[in-house]
C-alpha cells in the first residue's frame, strides 16, 4: 500500500477494487436495484400512450370503451406534448438534486406522474385530445427530474470503477420498463379491462414504487444509517481518487460559461442529442409502422414493438461485460472506449435504418430485424455518451445531464411531430423512409462531433473558483 507524505497509508485504485470484491453486495446495489425500478416505472408511463393511442383511435380493438377519431398529426401532437414539460425541468432539477438531494427529486417527480397517469381514462372522456396533452405536459415536468437526480445517485452512491457495470443496470430499467409496457399493452387494450387499464397498472405500479423508495430510498451513504462502515468506507476511499470539491454543495459555484465554451462538452451535446432524435421518434412511432406498414394487429405489434427494446435490454449487459473486460485488460483508454462504444451505438443503427428505408411492405420479418438492430445496438450510447457526463465533471454530473437532455429533448419534441408533417398517408413507405433517413444523418453528424472534440478526463472547470483543502476524507455530499 502506498503512503502519504506525512507517512500515513494511503490507498490506491487498486487497494480499493479489493476491498470492493471482499464486501461484495451492498447498500449501493440496493440503491441501484431501486434506480433500476425507478427507470422502470419512468419509462413505462412514457410509452404507454404510445401503444393505447391506437387502441384509443381504432374501436375495432374494443369496442366496449371510448373510441376517438383523432388524426395522425394529432395523435403526433399527443406523443410530443410529454416532452414540452419534460424539457423545462431539465436544469432545474439538476441544481436541485444538487443542493436537497437526489432522493427527494426523484422520488416527488414520478409519485405526481404516477398519480395523473391513474387520472388519463378520466381525462381523455371528459376532454379530449386537449386536456390529455396538457396531462402529458404535466406528466413530462415531473419527469424532466429523473435523468439529473439519477445521475446525481449514481455519482454519490457508485465507486468509479463500478460505475459501466451498475450504472448499466440502473439504466437498463428504461428498456425494461418500455418491454414490460409495449409487450403487454396490446393485450391489456384488447382485455375486458380494455385501454383505461394500460394507465391504471402503469401508475398504480408506479405509487407503489414512490412507498418502497420513500422507505429504502437514500440521496447518499451518510443519509443511510445502516450502512455497515466498511462499504461506507469503501464508495469515499474509491471517490477520493475523482477531483471532487469538498465545498458545501451550496457554496459551491455552478461555472456556467466554462459548460458552453467547453467543445468536449458540446459534442457531448450533440451526440445526446443525436440519441434522442432516432430514439424518440422509433419509440413513439414504431407501433403505428407495424400496424399500418407491416399490417401487423394490435397483439402481435406490441409484442413485436417490444422486441427491439429487449434486444436493447440484453445488450446493455453484453456490451458492459466487454467493456469491462476490456478495461481489465487496460487493452482501449477511457477516451477510446468512449468513443468506440458510442460509434457502435449510434452508426451500426445508422446503417440499419438505411437498409429499413427500401424495405418494402411485404417483407415484414427483415424490417423487424432491422428495427431490432437499431434499437439494440443502440445500448451501446450508455458506456459512450450516457458515462461521459461523470468522465467530465463528477462534481456537475447531473447538472451536465440536466443540460444535455433539456436540448435532447428539443429533439424528441420535434422528431414526432415531423413524422406527423412527413406521413400524411401512414400505409405510404416512401413517406416512412424519409422519416428513416432524417434520423440516420442526425446519427452520423452527431456522433462525427463526439469522435472529433469528445474527451474523457475531468476538465479544469470541475473544481469550483476557490481553491478548495484537501484531506484525506472527502465529501461524497460534493460530489451531487
Amino acid at each position: 500500500m502506498a503512503v502519504n507524505d506525512n507517512g500515513s497509508p494511503m490507498e490506491t485504485k487498486k487497494d480499493v477494487e479489493a476491498e470492493g470484491a471482499k464486501y461484495g453486495l451492498g447498500v449501493r446495489h440496493l440503491q441501484t436495484f431501486l434506480l433500476f425500478l425507478a427507470l422502470t416505472v419512468a419509462y413505462a408511463q412514457r410509452v404507454n400512450l404510445s401503444v393505447a393511442v391506437v387502441a384509443m383511435t381504432d374501436g375495432e380493438i374494443n369496442s366496449n370503451f371510448p373510441e376517438y377519431h383523432w388524426p395522425e398529426k394529432t395523435k403526433s401532437l399527443l406523443l410530443s406534448s410529454f416532452f414540452w414539460g419534460y424539457v423545462v425541468t431539465q436544469v432545474p432539477s439538476g441544481q436541485l438534486a444538487r443542493k436537497f438531494g437526489g432522493k427527494i427529486t426523484l422520488f416527488t417527480g414520478l409519485a405526481i406522474c404516477s398519480v395523473l397517469n391513474l387520472l388519463t381514462p378520466l381525462c381523455a372522456l371528459w376532454g379530449g385530445w386537449e386536456v390529455v396533452s396538457a396531462l402529458r405536459v404535466m406528466e413530462g415536468l415531473c419527469q424532466g427530474v429523473v435523468f439529473p437526480s439519477v445521475h446525481t445517485l449514481i455519482s454519490a452512491w457508485i465507486p468509479p470503477n463500478e460505475r459501466p457495470v451498475l450504472g448499466t443496470c440502473a439504466y437498463a430499467g428504461s428498456q425494461f420498463g418500455t418491454i414490460v409496457m409495449l409487450a403487454t399493452s396490446g393485450l391489456l387494450a384488447a382485455s375486458p379491462a380494455g385501454w383505461p387499464s394500460i394507465f391504471y397498472i402503469s401508475g398504480g405500479v408506479g405509487c407503489l414504487w414512490s412507498v418502497v423508495y420513500f422507505i429504502w430510498g437514500a440521496s447518499t451513504p451518510a443519509d443511510y444509517k445502516s450502512i455497515s462502515v466498511e462499504e461506507r468506507k469503501l464508495i469515499k476511499m474509491a471517490q477520493a481518487t475523482e477531483a471532487v470539491s469538498e465545498q458545501p454543495n451550496e457554496k459551491m459555484h455552478t461555472p456556467w460559461l466554462s459548460f458552453f465554451t467547453s467543445p468536449p462538452f458540446l459534442a457531448l451535446i450533440a451526440a445526446h442529442s443525436a440519441n434522442n432524435w432516432g430514439f424518440w421518434t422509433l419509440l413513439t412511432e414504431i407501433p403505428s409502422y407495424m400496424k399500418n406498414v407491416l399490417n401487423k394487429d394490435i397483439k402481435s405489434n406490441a409484442l413485436l414493438s417490444a422486441l427491439p427494446y429487449f434486444a436493447m435490454f440484453c445488450m446493455c449487459f453484453i456490451l458492459s461485460a466487454i467493456a469491462m473486460q476490456l478495461n481489465k485488460r487496460n487493452c482501449i483508454s477511457t477516451l477510446t472506449s468512449r468513443k468506440l462504444f458510442n460509434t457502435i451505438g449510434l452508426w451500426v443503427p445508422m446503417l440499419a435504418l438505411i437498409g429499413l428505408g427500401y424495405v418494402g411492405s411485404d417483407q415484414s420479418n427483415l424490417a423487424v430485424i432491422l428495427l431490432t438492430v437499431t434499437v439494440g445496438f443502440n445500448a451501446s450510447c450508455y458506456l459512450g455518451q450516457q458515462i461521459n457526463h461523470i468522465d467530465l465533471s463528477p462534481n456537475f454530473a447531473g447538472i451536465l445531464m440536466g443540460i444535455t437532455n433539456c436540448a435532447s429533448c428539443i429533439m424528441s419534441i420535434f422528431g414526432p411531430l415531423l413524422v406527423g408533417f412527413i406521413v400524411t398517408d401512414e400505409h405510404d413507405v416512401e413517406q416512412w423512409r424519409i422519416v428513416f433517413f432524417i434520423a440516420a444523418i442526425i446519427y452520423l453528424v452527431g456522433n462525427g462531433l463526439f469522435i472529433i472534440f469528445g474527451r474523457a478526463n475531468v476538465q479544469k472547470w470541475n473544481d469550483p473558483p476557490a481553491k478548495p483543502r484537501r484531506n484525506s476524507t472527502p465529501q461524497v455530499e460534493s460530489q451531487h
